[in-house]
């Protein structure tokens, strides 16, 4: 975040979005553009490498949706950046389902994400099918389904999941551990 703003203004500036008759809207960016930045990195460092969106372009398209939002009522800091993470994932999920439909005819190549070893799944499982299994373990536990989504998707530490969940730390420890589980046996078939 900005040096410039502290977090009191910025829980203000959201408290008063959409209304931007006085540039709300451009200060906000300014002063969370750095963290949305390390969330549009932290999702394309589980990407193949010749993904074709930049941090520069996923952190933009992520605003300029958050941006749009008429009906949230953001809370603090930590809100907007949690559904922010969530709109990037959303934005890959989409953007590898058009490339997808694009070449249809092409021999499909796996999308690799890194990062998977830290759920202990294989490296060759594609957002699309990491997407489709947080959808069904959605359905079967929200939250930890949630707590999948801001740690490996956004980067974010077990505390700070605590903090936007508000939830315990022991319950986000609890919900990471069972969604590494049922994760793991959901995408090997195991």
């Amino acid at each position: 975040m900005s040096d410039d703003a502290p977090l009191s203004d910025v829980t203000a500036w959201l408290s008063q979005q959409p209304a931007d008759a006085d540039g709300v809207g451009d200060r906000l960016f300014a002063a969370l553009y750095d963290e949305l930045r390390r969330l549009a990195r932290s999702h394309l460092r589980h990407e193949d490498s010749g993904h074709t969106l930049s941090a520069t372009a996923l952190s933009h398209e992520a605003w300029f949706r958050l941006a749009a939002q008429t009906r949230t009522q953001w809370r603090n800091r930590g809100h907007f950046l949690a559904v922010a993470s969530m709109m990037m994932r959303r934005i890959l999920v989409n953007h590898e389902l058009a490339r997808r439909a694009d070449k249809r005819a092409a021999e499909r190549v796996a999308l690799t994400l890194s990062g998977l070893a830290e759920l202990a799944l294989p490296a060759d499982r594609d957002i699309v099918a990491v997407h489709e299994a947080l959808l069904a373990l959605e359905v079967v536990d929200a939250r930890a389904a949630k707590v999948v989504e801001l740690r490996f998707f956004g980067g974010l530490e077990n505390d700070e999941v605590a903090e936007v969940l508000a939830v315990s730390l022991a319950t986000v420890k609890r919900d990471w551990t069972l969604a590494r589980a049922w994760l793991h046996r959901e995408l090997t078939g195991g």
